[in-house]
């Protein structure tokens, strides 16, 4: 096995024998491009930002509960765009499931995904929360916390509970803006 090094590196010596550097002057200079740093406190303001954008303690001044149906536009709006969203007369283009979360996992993942679909100019989603059935007391615990969470956030305008072939009281429709 030795021999075989050695005999490649004879092989190599010879080749090479008569090669001589560049002058300086035409050696091809390749400027050395350091990597973007990874904005690792940034990333994790923006998590914490999206956190804390949105509190299990919110009291709204004003909403439009009826009984258990959830209900809610944002001052300043039509309420006939409220009117049409009970209706089913926008289109869904995005859903979530909140099934099988905890409530702090579910607070981040409903901003997270407010926050995608704004940035990809969805309008209206649907999120299913559930009815509750699975939950220690079988109440709606994410339902009654999904209503404060989306009152607080600038881009809602409005939402309705879900058409009983949408989900019924174990979602919610919901309208952002543009």
């Amino acid at each position: 096995m030795a021999n075989s090094i050695d005999d490649e590196e004879n092989l190599f010596s010879e080749a090479v024998k008569d090669a001589r550097p560049l002058p300086y002057n035409n050696r091809a200079i390749h400027p050395v491009k350091k990597p973007k740093p990874i904005p690792k406190q940034f990333l994790r303001d923006e998590r914490q930002a999206l956190i804390d954008s949105l509190s299990d303690h919110y009291i709204p001044a004003y909403e439009l509960e009826t009984g258990e149906e959830m209900l809610y536009l944002r001052d300043g709006h039509s309420p006939d765009i409220l009117r049409k969203l009970r209706r089913g007369k926008w289109v869904v283009q995005a859903n979530m499931d909140l099934h099988g979360l905890i409530s702090d996992e579910a607070r981040l993942y409903v901003a997270s995904f407010i926050s995608d679909c704004k940035k990809r100019g969805i309008r209206c989603i649907r999120i299913v929360h559930g009815k509750g059935l699975g939950s220690r007391n079988r109440e709606p615990i994410l339902k009654q916390k999904l209503r404060g969470w989306l009152m607080q956030k600038d881009e809602v305008i409005a939402y309705a509970q879900a058409k009983p072939e949408d989900g019924g009281s174990g979602a919610v429709i919901v309208l952002l803006k543009a």
